[in-house]
């Protein structure tokens, strides 16, 4: 396997909660998420839920490579529970949660799912380009985060509204008409975006997290080509580096409305061909 992966956390010194990890034939990448300032009721914390899945995750889909990887997403959300449902108060709506990228190479095809708001890059060998992305996080987000948009990145003003925003969405999470994220519960992993891809047709794939990918989503600086260009020429470190310049000509937000300067990034690169 010729994988490249990155991750920087948003701030020096700062915990990264994001995870990724490849072993033969597989990766997964999952950024985890808490509700800043609000108690979670877990003595863990959400690194270290989100690595935590992650690895119970890649054991599980390369350990049975004929089994759903939806179903090996529910079987590591057990996993997990079973670590800590004893210490910890899963019922908190701040609890850690995660979102979910994992590919694993049949014999023929490429699987994959998806699950919250990471994305999956696919690239074909004539250079297109599909993004798979689950957006209705975003969705729910656009109606909530109005107030929070309007302040500038780092003001106590902009805190507040911040912390609003986040517990609103709490509300949302894991319900019909919000969005669907892994956390305590494995029935969320029903609702991930799964499905294969002809192995021939393939000249790389890439996972991405968030954090990685707002020179498209947030910026609209760049396409998705653009953005394999970066990666076939400098690197999932080259991409991270292209965000944060971005993001450090705009620390308050004012261009680009959002909820922190920078965000964990993690990028895994996955040439095929």
């Amino acid at each position: 396997m010729n994988v490249a992966l990155a991750s920087l956390p948003a701030e020096p010194g700062q915990e990264n909660e994001d995870f990724a990890a490849v072993a033969p034939g597989a990766a997964v990448l999952l950024d985890g998420a808490g509700v800043a300032g609000a108690e979670t009721g877990c003595v863990h914390g959400v690194a270290w839920f989100s690595s935590t899945l992650g690895g119970l995750l890649l054991g599980s889909i390369t350990a049975h490579p004929a089994r759903p990887l939806a179903d090996c997403l529910a079987d590591a959300i057990r996993g997990v529970r079973s670590l800590h449902e004893d210490t910890c108060d899963l019922t908190y709506r701040a609890s850690p949660t995660s979102t979910v990228v994992a590919v694993r190479v049949g014999a023929d095809a490429l699987e994959y799912l998806v699950l919250g708001d990471s994305t999956l890059l696919l690239a074909n060998r004539e250079g297109e380009t599909t993004a798979v992305a689950d957006r209705r996080l975003d969705e729910v987000g656009k109606r909530l985060r109005g107030p929070v948009d309007a302040l500038p990145t780092g003001t106590l003003e902009h805190a507040a509204a911040l912390a609003e925003y986040r517990d609103a969405l709490t509300g949302l999470r894991n319900r019909p008409g919000g969005f669907w994220i892994a956390g305590p519960d494995p029935l969320a992993a029903e609702h991930a975006l799964a499905g294969a891809v002809p192995l021939d047709s393939l000249a790389s794939v890439t996972l991405l997290s968030d954090g990685a990918t707002r020179l498209v989503d947030k910026f609209a600086l760049v396409d998705w080509r653009e953005v394999l260009a970066v990666l076939d020429s400098a690197g999932p470190d080259g991409l991270i580096r292209r965000v944060r310049e971005v993001e450090g000509g705009d620390p308050d937000g004012r261009r680009w409305p959002r909820g922190k300067t920078h965000d964990d990034a993690t990028v895994v690169h996955w040439p095929l061909s």
